[in-house]
């Protein structure tokens, strides 16, 4: 409500909102997180050398994550739950427009430690509004191991330049759907549809579909009275659609709105995206088995689907009861981060007297 005063458009305002199945979902999501196996103390890999040394290496927590971000209060039980399984603490640096959201939270969470005999600053609110409480998070290198932002574009790249404690960047969307000139029609405006209007808030939405150009004349009418029908609207350079911009390839617009573009096969889809896209999630709907392998290869992306929507790329739905967010860099952890992304690793290794001649 506070933020609805302060004029917030819905499309923020549908991030910020708890309804009792989404808090139902988000209890569900940290009872499946409860549930999976400890990740700590897991051998990833090892030996017995020659010599007789053991040699293991194993997973081990990362130790304190801090986390900065926007809007959706379902990240700090997310973030808590993941980090407290995987054995670390976590400073949790949320909105101020979910602020309340968020305190009646962590003081959930916080009496759940405390009646189970557990230290209640495993997981800790940072409620200060001011933001250089952000600047002290992200640069107290040596008290925080990681920090994770996880909101706008804006918001991810202040940390990222300013922070001096390990990053992992989460990446805005500006998912494509390319439709293969091998695909089935009824299949394609199925998941284009799915991507674009299950949940337009959100990063794993689609808002651009590529259409090939030897389909173009009856899949493009047929996506645009689907597009109608759902109150999308769409920005194109064809007759009778909104002009397109270059700005609206790559625009993340997080509302009813999607951007169409006729590509000439499979190298121009690819090429589109590799110029607009955000390394998030892109899909292709084809029946071509060797196209879709194609498009798998040679597009980079976190996460690439196969006649499927992007709203798939999501921790609850790859199983991992929940995600501390959708990884679009390369190092350490890449798409969504579940347990083991908030592990790093140690060699242990065992021997009886062993010493090294030379």
């Amino acid at each position: 409500e506070i933020a609805r005063a302060a004029g917030t458009d819905e499309g923020l305002l549908d991030r910020l909102r708890l309804t009792a199945s989404r808090i139902e979902g988000i209890a569900a999501g940290l009872r499946q997180v409860a549930g999976l196996p400890d990740p700590i103390g897991e051998i990833i890999r090892g030996s017995t050398l020659a010599n007789g040394l053991e040699i293991r290496q194993v997973r081990v927590p990362l130790g304190v994550v801090g986390m900065v971000y926007e809007a959706r209060p379902n990240v700090t039980v997310d973030a808590f739950g993941l980090a407290f399984k995987s054995g670390n603490a976590v400073l949790l640096r949320g909105s101020s427009s979910a602020a309340q959201s968020n305190a009646a939270l962590v003081d959930a969470l916080q009496g759940a430690l405390r009646s189970h005999g557990l230290p209640e600053a495993a997981v800790q609110l940072l409620g200060s509004a001011d933001r250089t409480t952000v600047t002290h998070l992200i640069q107290a290198r040596g008290l925080v191991d990681v920090v994770i932002p996880r909101g706008g574009a804006g918001l991810i790249a202040a940390v990222v330049r300013d922070a001096t404690v390990p990053t992992i960047e989460t990446g805005v969307g500006n998912c494509h759907v390319y439709v293969h000139s091998s695909a089935d029609a009824e299949t394609a405006e199925k998941i284009v549809l799915n991507a674009k209007t299950r949940r337009v808030s959100v990063c794993n939405a689609a808002e651009t579909v590529l259409v090939d150009s030897e389909i173009a004349e009856t899949m493009v009418p047929r996506l645009l009275q689907a597009f109608r029908m759902h109150s999308v609207t769409v920005h194109g350079d064809l007759p009778g659609l909104v002009p397109a911009h270059d700005e609206d390839w790559s625009q993340e617009y997080l509302s009813l709105d999607i951007a169409l573009k006729v590509v000439d096969g499979i190298d121009e889809a690819i090429a589109h995206i590799d110029r607009y896209g955000t390394g998030h999630t892109e899909a292709i709907v084809a029946a071509d088995l060797g196209a879709a392998r194609e498009f798998t290869r040679r597009v980079d992306a976190a996460a690439v689907m196969v006649n499927a929507s992007t709203a798939f790329t999501d921790g609850e739905q790859f199983g991992f009861g929940a995600e501390i967010g959708i990884s679009t860099q390369k190092l350490h952890a890449r798409g969504p981060m579940g347990l083991p992304e908030l592990t790093s690793t140690k060699w242990t290794v065992w021997g009886d007297g062993h010493i090294r001649e030379a």
